[in-house]
């Protein structure tokens, strides 16, 4: 909890840099490209938060891995968090940047999972539901795919879960059903 707040600290500085020096885009797809390595590279999320291996070495391997890919803006960030003792941080203000950025250009983030692949038209009307859900301008849409539905669909806006799946109805009947004490003497 205390990582999140101080990694919140840190987006906060870096997006208001990046919006001063006009490379915000940069900045995002920067933090982008970490975050994505912080999850599936397991080795770097170790080695960023290993005790043993000393801050100059680390800092060293992130300038290796980085040097030339990322704006000079990014590559102080890291290179200041290093020094600080502080790189343990950067998967997290990896992450919470996306989300600062999304917040920041008005962007909803949305998860939709449905037994069937989504079509250009039903994406277009959960888009349109989103946006009318969260006030935002934008949406970015992720769908899933989730044979166990059996029908109907599962949307996650922001905090919110909308379950409208078959799945979900027949659990709720199965509960309800349960709860009948007619139904005990069957």
């Amino acid at each position: 909890m205390a990582d999140s707040r101080v990694a919140a600290r840190y987006v906060k500085s870096l997006l208001g840099l990046a919006i001063e020096q006009n490379v915000l885009e940069q900045v995002h797809t920067d933090m982008q490209l970490l975050d994505n390595l912080c999850r599936t590279n397991r080795d770097l999320l170790m080695m960023l938060r290993s005790p043993i291996i000393k801050h100059d070495k680390k800092r060293q391997i992130l300038e290796i891995l980085f040097k030339g890919k990322v704006s000079t803006l990014t590559t102080s960030i890291i290179d200041i968090l290093t020094r600080k003792n502080r790189e343990p941080l950067l998967p997290a203000i990896a992450a919470e940047f996306g989300n600062a950025y999304n917040e920041y250009k008005g962007i909803q983030k949305a998860v939709v999972t449905t037994t069937v692949a989504v079509d250009e038209n039903l994406r277009k009307e959960i888009e349109a539901i989103v946006k009318k859900l969260s006030n935002k301008k934008q949406v970015t849409l992720e769908t899933k795919v989730d044979k166990e539905l059996i029908g109907g669909f599962i949307l996650n806006v922001g905090d919110r879960q909308i379950d409208a799946s078959i799945k979900n109805k027949l659990k709720s009947l199965q509960v309800r059903f349960n709860e009948n004490p007619y139904a005990k003497q069957l």
